[in-house]
């Protein structure tokens, strides 16, 4: 596997045809992140709009796939509905290593089909389906009738990636399901297929992929795989889950209950991950290439007891889902949980955008900003009910007030209010209330993920208020994770994969030239990530980060503003200083 350019199939659906393009020097843009960013900046208009059809959707994996144990992961790019920047999402499942098997390193997809159209890509061929009659189909609905089209592949090898009716109607909260239990969650990655008029993409892995040979890769392989399954180092994330964290942090006072009017609550007690495991788990899953297996499957049936006692569905869930649809809603029943959760899925959301959004109308709605009229359902934290049927409102766009909110909650307070209790840093929050480098460091993340930084655990670790030391922590913190999101890593294995082990991997399978420039290679990377950011009307520097995160207590106690804006404002600096390192200088005319 030498440093040889990546292999891009594109696909112009205006066309109708696709080609296959050699791209990039992986000694340069690396993989993952690094390659999506560089196929956008040459492909992609970050000045332009979102749904103009000629903005590549970009599917991408990283040098590493398939060769070593999680290395699981695909970076989806594209210019997002959510605010029209540049975004990243990123999604386990098949596709990776579909992608390897159909002899391709990505996808990218330009134009928009003429109908409602199902993209299937696999070595021989390219074929684009007529599916207008999935169109308003639920996501697990449309899986079913899609499995159909691609039964002749096998499963093994196949990925599908379907989009639900929040995609088709445009919602920035739209996400792309891959292989049912995985998705591209964050920044509306599912209202680029809907303006595409793309249903589904099927990825067809009909081809081989060789492995490298020698004994410095098969010594590797195994020391790796050893440390992945026979240490403590993944335990968490198979025994329990994510979940397992629901618990440790209710009683840090970090977890963030009925739109973060509280960050602790006895209620956990009825949706942690024990009670999951004991009551509701029906089995767990991996992603291809990991041989962890933390994705655990809900058995969901209350739901069906007066239709038949053996109906059931399989829902999965981890601690962001619990949190955005659980303890910010103040549901504290792990059943509830689930039903919400499958509507979610249903219709094509991201979980902790709705979630999170539904927690913001609650307390509007509870504060007479808004009325029934506009939310259609009763909206009481902790009362389920009402909470389904307004995620289907939010997934149809059913009025006004819904098509406002399902492109996210910040136009929802533009139009109605009520910014101050609006729980967004960049995007709906994530589920960490640690204090202050976390919400400074999410509110400026590329993804606003909480995989974007380590700053949650930084906030339990770091007890000084020094905002320089915590600046120079989440831009070296940034470049490590960018090393592993260009490989493409599934970051849960970032204990294993430091840059040095990194840089062994990467020899041993024949890349020398990346291993030996990798860090410098990283450090190109996260410019050129900030530099299309910034291009595309991002502005780190005149960031809010609003009222409701001044005014939580957490273990430490309350929350420091200034140190907070500190921090906020140091690193903005920062990544507007890097976005601007690359930028050839002006000449005079």
């Amino acid at each position: 596997m030498p440093d040889a350019p990546f292999r891009i199939m594109h696909m112009d659906l205006d066309s109708g045809r696709g080609k296959v393009l050699e791209f990039g020097d992986p000694a340069e843009v690396l993989g993952g992140s690094g390659l999506a960013a560089a196929l956008f900046e040459e492909y992609g208009d970050p000045e332009g709009s979102w749904d103009d059809p000629r903005q590549p959707l970009i599917f991408v994996a990283g040098p590493l796939t398939g060769c070593y144990p999680l290395m699981s992961k695909t970076v989806c790019a594209f210019l997002s509905p959510y605010h029209n920047q540049y975004a990243e999402s990123h999604a386990g499942g098949r596709l990776a290593l579909a992608l390897r098997f159909a002899g391709l390193h990505g996808l990218m997809i330009t134009g928009r089909a003429k109908r409602l159209s199902c993209l299937t890509v696999g070595t021989r061929r390219i074929d684009i389906y007529d599916v207008d009659y999935l169109r308003g189909k639920d996501v697990f609905g449309a899986g079913k009738l899609l499995r159909r089209i691609s039964r002749r592949s096998m499963s093994g090898h196949r990925t599908i990636l379907r989009i639900g009716p929040a995609g088709e109607n445009g919602s920035a909260m739209a996400c792309i399901n891959v292989d049912s239990y995985r998705h591209f969650g964050r920044l509306g990655s599912g209202a680029i297929m809907g303006a595409k008029n793309l249903k589904a993409v099927i990825i067809e892995g009909d081809g081989d992929l060789d492995l490298p040979g020698g004994k410095d890769y098969n010594s590797l392989y195994k020391e790796l795989f050893g440390q992945l399954t026979t240490t403590d180092m993944m335990r968490k994330y198979h025994d329990l889950g994510t979940p397992s964290n629901l618990i440790p942090l209710n009683e840090l006072k970090a977890l963030p209950w009925r739109n973060l009017q509280a960050t602790t609550d006895p209620g956990v007690e009825g949706i942690s991950g024990e009670v999951f495991a004991e009551q509701l788990l029906l089995r767990q899953t991996a992603c291809s290439g990991c041989p962890v297996g933390c994705i655990h499957i809900g058995l969901l049936r209350q739901q069906f007891a007066k239709e038949h006692e053996y109906l059931y569905k399989q829902v999965n869930y981890d601690y962001e889902s619990v949190f955005a649809e659980g303890t910010m809603l103040g549901l504290t029943k792990a059943s509830d949980v689930l039903a919400l959760l499958d509507e979610t899925e249903k219709q094509g959301l991201d979980v902790m955008g709705a979630g999170v959004a539904l927690a913001w109308a609650t307390e509007a709605l509870d504060t007479g900003l808004i009325s029934e009229e506009e939310t259609l359902v009763p909206l009481a934290f902790g009362e389920v009910n009402g909470y389904v049927q307004a995620v289907a409102h939010m997934g149809n766009k059913s009025n006004d007030f819904y098509a406002a909110l399902s492109m996210g909650t910040p136009a929802a307070v533009a139009q109605y209010g009520g910014g101050d209790f609006a729980c967004v840093l960049g995007q709906e929050m994530a589920g960490y209330a640690t204090g202050e480098v976390f919400f400074a460091a999410q509110t400026l993340g590329f993804r606003h993920s909480h995989l974007d930084t380590g700053a949650y655990s930084y906030d339990q670790k770091v007890k000084e208020k020094d905002a320089q030391k915590a600046i120079d922590f989440l831009v070296k913190d940034d470049v490590d994770r960018i090393q592993l999101t260009s490989m493409v890593s599934c970051l849960f294995a970032r204990s294993a994969y430091s840059q040095e082990r990194l840089q062994e991997a990467l020899a041993a399978v024949g890349m020398t030239a990346t291993a030996d420039n990798l860090l410098e290679s990283a450090k190109k990377v996260q410019r050129m990530r900030w530099r299309l950011k910034c291009r595309s009307g991002f502005d780190p520097i005149n960031a809010k980060i609003p009222k409701r995160f001044t005014e939580i207590t957490t273990w430490k106690g309350s929350i420091d503003p200034e140190y907070m804006e500190q921090v906020r404002m140091g690193y903005a600096q920062a990544i507007v200083a890097m976005a601007a390192m690359d930028e050839e200088p002006e000449t005079e005319s």
